[in-house]
């Protein structure tokens, strides 16, 4: 049993993640509502950095019309990253703080969960993930937009990272498009 460890962003054309308020601007249809969907059914844990998780554990556990979605991120494991966050804090349902040796921890979950583990958000927690190499597959549905500021999903001094792409997928009318990549293996 191997997790994948799975990056998913809604990002822009200049690679801009924080803050995806803007995402709500563009209907991304019927297949992207459905993409997303698809990626949380195949979840079995969530990895956060802890903004991203603050702001989920303060939206999902009110949100009581989200059905099996609102459920499922509701009751699923939820692993927070942060050295400042404390235990009594992290009061979403089945959320765990990771406050150290994140490398370990994560090699540790990848063999003890089944399916994906979704990383959302969290661009300061990806960027120790691309350092250690433990991103198995990037999910970004980018959006047709600039937003000229903000924080990047690949920011300065990662190391040098080819990548396969996998899939694509054209969803919605205003051109938002799901392009799914894998690191290629080292050589």
């Amino acid at each position: 049993m191997v997790g994948k460890l799975v990056v998913t962003e809604f990002i822009t054309l200049d690679g801009v993640v924080e803050d995806p308020s803007w995402s709500f601007d563009f209907n991304r249809g019927e297949e992207g509502e459905d993409f997303k969907g698809d990626e949380l059914k195949a979840a079995d844990a969530q990895l956060l950095g802890r903004i991203t998780y603050e702001g989920f554990a303060k939206a999902w556990p009110t949100m009581k019309d989200a059905g099996w979605f609102g459920d499922k991120m509701n009751g699923m494991p939820k692993y927070v990253v942060s050295t400042t966050l404390k235990d009594e804090d992290a009061t979403w349902n089945n959320s765990t703080v990771i406050r150290n040796d994140v490398e370990g921890h994560v090699k540790r979950l990848k063999n003890e969960v089944g399916g994906d583990i979704l990383v959302a958000g969290s661009a300061n927690l990806i960027q120790t993930l691309v350092k250690h190499n433990l991103v198995d597959e990037y999910r970004l549905m980018v959006y047709p937009i600039v937003l000229g500021q903000g924080k990047r999903l690949f920011q300065e001094g990662l190391p040098r990272t080819a990548f396969n792409l996998v899939d694509t997928k054209h969803v919605g009318p205003e051109g938002v498009v799901i392009l799914t990549y894998k690191p290629k293996p080292s050589e």
